[in-house]
């Protein structure tokens, strides 16, 4: 599997609707965690990341024009001891349940399915980044659209090599229905030397009318000491 440019990645595809990187730094010093959130509808869009005690929500933007907030408000990270969750919806709150009663990560998914939202039923996309940078990739999809089988698939990446992530994202390609993602998270390079600057990098590669919000964070696997960066469409 070739490394991939992860912002030429993002220009070609206008709606990857939502995203999950996890990797190491080219120093090898940290571990790296990016979480995207992309839309469509101005519901999807009418969206901002807040910081939370441990980690981060999504939250409407405009409180009025919020029609339905059951599969875009959700808490997207959650620290667990000094693990951390990243997914695309509620179900970062199944695992870190999970977590705190040592239950593992695959059996927390197998509780779930892909979300309830035909006709697209939109893959649920995790991750789980261990203390010592090692990390956990799934995503749980319907077959091909139909709804009456759920697919489960886990990838396990013990020791990630320096400047390399994996790149798990939603959505194939921007049509109606949106099909799910398919095959393994993309092998990724990752050079930016901080947080702020991947931010920036990944945020300008992103689709103008369809990006909503970006979670960056560095974590230095010596201290766990984070470095943090937000950005909204909306300010």
């Amino acid at each position: 599997m070739n490394t991939l440019d992860l912002c030429q990645l993002l220009r070609e595809h206008p709606y990857p609707g939502r995203g999950i990187v996890l990797g190491r730094s080219a120093d090898n010093r940290k571990a790296v965690i990016a979480y995207f959130i992309m839309g469509r509808s101005e519901n999807s869009r009418n969206r901002i990341f807040e910081a939370t005690e441990d980690g981060i929500r999504t939250r409407a933007y405009d409180e009025s024009k919020m029609t339905d907030p059951s599969l875009i408000i959700y808490h997207p990270v959650r620290m667990v001891g000094r693990g951390v969750v990243v997914t695309n919806g509620d179900q970062t709150d199944t695992i870190r349940d999970c977590l705190l009663r040592g239950i593992t990560f695959n059996e927390a998914l197998r509780t779930r399915c892909f979300e309830p939202d035909p006709p697209n039923y939109t893959p649920r996309i995790s991750g789980l980044l261990a203390p010592d940078g090692s990390f956990k990739l799934s995503i749980l999809k319907s077959a091909d659209g139909n709804p009456d089988c759920n697919l489960r698939f886990f990838y396990e990446y013990d020791a990630p090599l320096a400047g390399e992530g994996r790149f798990i994202h939603t959505y194939q390609e921007n049509a109606d229905p949106l099909p799910s993602f398919e095959g393994e998270p993309r092998r990724v390079a990752l050079t930016a030397p901080d947080a702020r600057t991947l931010a920036d990098q990944l945020w300008a590669s992103l689709n103008e009318d369809n990006k909503v919000s970006l979670y960056v964070c560095y974590r230095d696997l010596s201290t766990g000491k984070m470095d943090t960066v937000i950005v909204n469409k909306h300010q």
